[in-house]
């Protein structure tokens, strides 16, 4: 099954400022019924059979972002504008992520790097971008989407506030 990200609205069925109990119903509804996995938590997270791991993340009975793990296998595919983002090393999805927005290596991890404009971002444990066999570094393992403000400090929060007044 391919997951389609499309900032800032969602993925699949989970869309960023649901509420909880529809987040929650949409999470399920992308179980495999025919392969649930011991790992799922109700309301967190889901594993399909692929090993994919979608899970959620509420406040104040709000959808604010929802988080993909790469997969053991290409059944399940995680795309961006055509990018799959856990098939192609690293370095490659951000410099193709980066034909369409600003994506920036996070100051406090080189092995990480977010897209503020999209609202994206995407980790892996390390960086090991000249080492195919090393898949956990030279590959991402998650990529987050995010609702608008979600990497806001407190000071770009109350400017976020200000300009909406």
């Amino acid at each position: 099954m391919d997951f389609e990200l499309v900032p800032p609205t969602g993925v699949g069925p989970l869309r960023i400022g649901m509420t909880r109990h529809a987040a929650n119903a949409a999470l399920d509804s992308l179980r495999d019924l025919f392969a649930i996995s011991e790992s799922d938590r109700p309301g967190q997270h889901i594993f399909r059979p692929s090993g994919l791991m979608i899970s959620i993340h509420c406040v104040r009975d709000m959808l604010e972002a929802t988080e993909l793990g790469r997969p053991s296998s290409q059944t399940d595919r995680v795309l961006f504008q055509g990018v799959d983002v856990f098939a192609l090393p690293a370095r490659e999805v951000v410099r193709r992520v980066g034909e369409f927005t600003s994506i920036e290596e996070d100051p406090d991890d080189d092995a990480s790097f977010v897209a503020p404009g999209l609202l994206l971002s995407f980790w892996r444990p390390f960086a090991a971008d000249d080492q195919p066999e090393e898949a956990q570094g030279y590959y991402f393992s998650s990529v987050l989407l995010a609702r608008p403000g979600y990497y806001d400090t407190p000071a770009q929060a109350a400017e976020r506030l200000q300009q909406r007044s």
